[in-house]
C-alpha cells in the first residue's frame, strides 16, 4: 500500500512551484498526496525565511504536530526551504521530533534523505546545487488540470539588499536552460494550462543559454515561449528595476501573450534609504522606468513592494515614499513592517520604535488601499478578458483573473473553467470585481 504526503507551503509563489516539484518526486517514490495531516505517513512544511514571524510559525506548527507523531511513530516529519537552508542544525535542536531538513538546493534529493531518515536518524541536507536540483527534479507531471500554474526559471540572487536573507538561502543567481523551460512549458500545456507565470528571486534578470549556444535574456525566453500553441498567457514576478532592460519593455507593447501586469518593487521613496537598501536605483530612477514602461504599454497595471520602518528612517524618509506612491500610482501593492533577519546588514543598525513603523505602515496601506480602490473602480463599464479558474462560493458562479490580475466573478457554466472568456464589469467589490459574461 503506497503511503501518503502532506505538503503545506508558506511564502512566495516559488515555494508552491517547489512544493509541487517536490509532490511529483515523492510521487516517484510511492507516495500519494493528501490534503490531511492527520492521515499522513510523511509531513512536509516548504517554509520561507524572510520575516521573523514566518519563521517562529514553523516552530508553533512543528508544536502542534507532536501529538500526531505521539500517535504514530513511524509519521516523518520534513523541513523545507528557506528556514531549513538557514537554522539547519538548530532546527532539530529545538523541535528533535523532524526527521529531516533541506534547503531549497537540495528537493531533488528529498525521497532519498526520507528513506535514510527511516533508518539511519536525522537527516540534514543544505548544500547548494542548484543546477543539479533542476537536473534531477521531475518536470511537471499530469496529476493536476488548473489552467494556471507557475514555472521557475530562474533562481537566486546576486543584489545583497541589506534587509535581505535570499542570497543566503537561495544562493547565487542561476538560470535554467531555454530548452527545459520550454519543455516544461509545453508539458504544462499539454496538461490543460493555459496560462504560465514564470518565477525567480530576480525574475527578469534570466540570462539562460538558449539552444543556440548563447545567453538568452528574459524577453527572447518569453517571445519563445509565446510560440507554444494553446498556451495563451504570460506573466513573469519578481523583477527588479535594474533589470527591467529595453528589450523587456518592448516585449509588454509587442506580445500579445505577455500579461499588461508588472511587479516592480521599489520598497522605499527616499533616496537615503535606498542607498542602506542596496538598491543600487534612486527615486527618480524608478519614476522614470515607470514612465518608460507606460509609455510602451498604457494600460498596465503596476504593482510593488514597500518596507516600513526600515533601520534609521526618519519621518521625511517615509513622506517621500508616500509622495512617489502619489506621483506613480499603484493597482495593487504589498507592505510590511521592517523584519529584522539575523545575519542582514541592516539588522546591525539602529533600529526605529515598532510603535512609529506600526504607525507609518497604517498610513501608507491607507494610501495604497485607496490606490487599488481607484484602478478596481475604473474598471467598471469595462470589458475584461477573464481565465476562469474554479467554482466562486454560490452556485452557477465561477471566478478567474483578469488580464490585470484582478479576481473577476460572474455567472458562468462550470465548462468555462479553464477558458478565457470576455466579461463586462458591472461591480467593484473590496478585493474583486463581478461582471457579466459576454457572447463569444
Amino acid at each position: 500500500m503506497s503511503k501518503r504526503a502532506f505538503i503545506k507551503s508558506y511564502g512566495c509563489q516559488m515555494n508552491v512551484y517547489d512544493s509541487e516539484r517536490m509532490a511529483d518526486a515523492l510521487a516517484e517514490a510511492g507516495f500519494d498526496e493528501s490534503r490531511d495531516a492527520g492521515d499522513a505517513d510523511l509531513i512536509v512544511l516548504n517554509t520561507c525565511h524572510i520575516r521573523e514571524k514566518a519563521t517562529e510559525k514553523i516552530y508553533s506548527e512543528l508544536g502542534r504536530y507532536k501529538a500526531l507523531k505521539a500517535e504514530n511513530p513511524d509519521l516523518q516529519v520534513v523541513v523545507a526551504g528557506c528556514v531549513a537552508q538557514a537554522e539547519g542544525e538548530e532546527i532539530v535542536r529545538r523541535q528533535p521530533m523532524v526527521d529531516v531538513v533541506v534547503g531549497p538546493q537540495a528537493y531533488h534529493r528529498l525521497p532519498e534523505l526520507v528513506a535514510r531518515a527511516a533508518y539511519g536518524g536525522t537527516q540534514v541536507d543544505t548544500e547548494f546545487d542548484a543546477h543539479s536540483k533542476f537536473d534531477r527534479l521531475p518536470g511537471a507531471s499530469a496529476r493536476k488540470s488548473n489552467p494556471t500554474a507557475f514555472l521557475t526559471v530562474q533562481e537566486g540572487c546576486d543584489k545583497f539588499c541589506t534587509f535581505c536573507v535570499v542570497p543566503y538561502t537561495r544562493g547565487a543567481e542561476m538560470s535554467r536552460p531555454v530548452e527545459r523551460v520550454r519543455s516544461e512549458a509545453e508539458r504544462l500545456v499539454a496538461r490543460g494550462v493555459c496560462e504560465i507565470t514564470l518565477l525567480g528571486q530576480n525574475v527578469n534578470a534570466y540570462h539562460g543559454i538558449g539552444p543556440d549556444g548563447q545567453e538568452w535574456s528574459l524577453a527572447r525566453l518569453i517571445t519563445d515561449l509565446a510560440g507554444i500553441e494553446r498556451l495563451e498567457r504570460i506573466r513573469f514576478t519578481t523583477s527588479h528595476p535594474n533589470e527591467m532592460t529595453d528589450d523587456l519593455i518592448e516585449a509588454h507593447a509587442g506580445c500579445d501573450k505577455l500579461m499588461p501586469y508588472l511587479h516592480l518593487p521599489v520598497q522605499s521613496g527616499s533616496d537615503r534609504i535606498l542607498r542602506k537598501m542596496n538598491r543600487r536605483y534612486t527615486a527618480s530612477e524608478y519614476v522614470g522606468l515607470v514612465e518608460k514602461i507606460r509609455s510602451a504599454r498604457p494600460d498596465i497595471l503596476l504593482s510593488s513592494d514597500f518596507i516600513v520602518g526600515f533601520p534609521e528612517e526618519s519621518e521625511g524618509d517615509f513622506e517621500a515614499t508616500l509622495e512617489l506612491v502619489r506621483e506613480v500610482g499603484f493597482g495593487q501593492s504589498y507592505s510590511f513592517k521592517y523584519s529584522s533577519r539575523p545575519g542582514t546588514p541592516a539588522g546591525e543598525r539602529p533600529q526605529i520604535d515598532p510603535g512609529v513603523a506600526a504607525e507609518r505602515l497604517g498610513r501608507l496601506q491607507e494610501l495604497l488601499k485607496s490606490q487599488q480602490r481607484q484602478a478596481q473602480d475604473a474598471m467598471v463599464g469595462q470589458d475584461v478578458s477573464v481565465l476562469f479558474e474554479r467554482n466562486g462560493r454560490r452556485d452557477g458562479q465561477l471566478v478567474g483573473k483578469s488580464e490585470y490580475l484582478h479576481a473577476v466573478h460572474a455567472d458562468c457554466e462550470t465548462e468555462m473553467i479553464g477558458r478565457i472568456r470576455r466579461v463586462s464589469v458591472t461591480r467593484s467589490e473590496p478585493n474583486s470585481l463581478a461582471g457579466t459574461v459576454l457572447g463569444n
